[in-house]
């Protein structure tokens, strides 16, 4: 089977006219707008809900806009680097102060360059202008678990996929010839495959294999002036990883591996159910918020399928013989086809690197964020199916014919499926914005309620505290306690020690919390006195 892509003309160098879009052309567009559209819509209404998590990396971008501080990496851990506080701190600086829907516009901003990098790869490894629609509205559909990938700025994720699949598309070009700016190609591999390593190792996987690809085609090229530009681009890119560890001596990689959750166990059954069950319709969109439905996990019994047939059509086209007198030539189908089986592999590599960790087995649900990359290979996992689904087979008799006879039927019932899932997710996803607009609405009001009070200083869990102090730009400063009202873990310290420093700070706890119940001993022991809003109980020393 061929990859469909057509070798370069043999004017690739001269003016070409105006390319016209064409049906397929007009409706891909319509699908980046609608997946641009839905996920603005979703931040106008503070959807995907945030958390202290985001909120920390909003402090940093806080700090890098007022200039008070260049955070390496995420405060309070040594890995993951601050990229989206980097890029949200001019957001910030422009628009007078922080904001979530500020933070959150460069992660927007990113899916849509993902979008349309994955739209391009599509066509780089098959040229189907309509197989490329189809990529683009599955990737422009969005369960909870994917628009909290792509729009929450809580690091690294945002990030990835547009990264990967970059380097994918420079992969292509590069390993095909294709004339033009190819040092700032070169530059700019390596300098996404350095960035990369600081932001998130989970792309690893994507990065050696693009980078397998580079090396197949153009290793004599990288002998030379590419490989130095190269290199000094991934030097660049990962020059805050490098700096810092070797200023302060400490191993990124230790940390990393906590955690993965290398310094717990979990039993291999849970892992397997984690990894291969629950893992790829939670992680690859196919589930409703929070959960995965029976009729759901389909996915998990289908991914398999398509990593092995995908590789297989991958391979049998990368050996395929040329035929003279191309036989010394780069062809771009075999480019195309060993991008497609590095895509494949990669796919292999992340799904097998989360499943062996202990996270698939202890927290399924939520780690499943792990698994966000494997969308970078949707355009290589689907393309042996849309080929069969597009191509009536020839009559036939006998179990072959009857078996080429059947194919078309269940590729297009697989395809109809891959799409109905995605969507009934989306709009499931969808159906939680006015929720979660409301407890926004009543967090500003618990923001609101506090400065009216005169209240700068509070102890608060640690979901609630760093979630205060950047929707209130510091005007509120919190520290962490535990339910016990023992001191917890303070990702910025500084805001510890102003509290501690506080005469009289106050108290605040979620309705219904452990912590408003051991608080509430307290005040009916007459040592606090109490304000309630909708969802937050303030407590006030006396």
């Amino acid at each position: 089977m061929t990859t469909g892509v057509r070798e370069q003309p043999r004017d690739a160098g001269r003016p070409r006219p105006a390319v016209r879009l064409g049906p397929a052309g007009w409706l891909t567009a319509a699908a980046v707008l609608a997946g641009v559209g839905h996920r603005l819509w979703l931040l106008a209404h503070a959807t995907p809900p945030t958390n202290s998590d985001e909120a920390t990396m909003g402090l940093a971008a806080l700090h890098i806009a007022r200039g008070e501080g260049f955070p390496v990496w995420f405060y309070g851990q040594q890995y993951m680097g601050t990229l989206e506080a980097y890029l949200a701190a001019p957001v910030f600086a422009v628009a007078g102060g922080p904001s979530l829907f500020g933070l959150r516009l460069p992660t927007l901003l990113l899916y849509a360059v993902f979008l349309l990098l994955a739209w391009r790869l599509t066509l780089r490894l098959t040229g189907d202008r309509w197989f490329g629609l189809l990529v683009v509205a599955l990737l422009a559909l969005g369960s909870d678990r994917i628009v909290k990938n792509q729009l929450i700025a809580g690091g690294g994720y945002p990030e990835m996929n547009a990264a990967g699949v970059a380097l994918a598309v420079l992969a292509v070009d590069l390993a095909t010839g294709r004339p033009g700016r190819r040092p700032a190609r070169w530059a700019a591999w390596g300098f996404l495959a350095g960035l990369m390593l600081w932001v998130d190792p989970l792309v690893l996987p994507y990065v050696v294999a693009t980078g397998a690809v580079l090396v197949g085609f153009r290793r004599r090229e990288l002998r030379g002036a590419a490989g130095t530009l190269l290199g000094a681009a991934a030097l660049l890119g990962a020059a805050p990883l490098l700096l810092h560890s070797l200023l302060n001596g400490r191993n990124p990689l230790h940390a990393v591996l906590a955690a993965s959750g290398a310094n717990t166990t979990a039993g291999w059954a849970d892992r397997l159910h984690g990894g291969l069950l629950l893992g790829p319709p939670l992680g690859m969109g196919f589930c409703d918020p929070g959960r995965c439905a029976t009729w759901q996990i389909w996915w998990a019994f289908a991914l398999p399928l398509l990593l092995a047939v995908g590789g297989v059509t991958a391979w049998r086209a990368l050996r395929r013989p040329p035929t003279a007198p191309a036989a010394t030539m780069v062809l771009p189908h075999r480019v195309a086809a060993a991008t497609s089986l590095a895509l494949v592999l990669a796919a292999v590599a992340t799904l097998g690197a989360y499943t062996v960790s202990s996270s698939a087995g202890l927290t399924p649900v939520e780690s499943s964020r792990y698994l966000s990359c494997l969308l970078i290979s949707v355009p290589a996992l689907l393309w042996p199916v849309w080929t069969v689904a597009r191509h009536r087979p020839p009559a036939a008799s006998g179990p072959r014919g009857v078996g080429r006879t059947l194919a078309r039927p269940v590729a297009v019932a697989l395809l109809a499926a891959t799409l109905g899932t995605a969507a009934h997710a989306t709009w499931r996803a969808a159906q939680t914005a006015s929720a979660t607009r409301a407890a926004e609405a009543r967090h500003a009001e618990l923001v609101s309620t506090l400065r009216e009070l005169g209240v700068r200083q509070v102890r608060a869990d640690y979901w609630t505290c760093n979630r205060l102090t950047f929707a209130s730009a510091e005007q509120v400063v919190c520290a962490v306690v535990d339910d016990a009202l023992r001191p917890g873990f303070d990702r910025y310290p500084a805001y510890r020690r102003e509290v501690d420093a506080a005469v009289a700070p106050a108290w605040v706890a979620p309705t219904g919390s452990p912590l408003a119940a051991a608080l509430d001993v307290r005040q009916r022991a007459g040592s606090l006195d109490l304000v309630t809003i909708d969802g937050w109980r303030i407590y006030l020393p006396r």
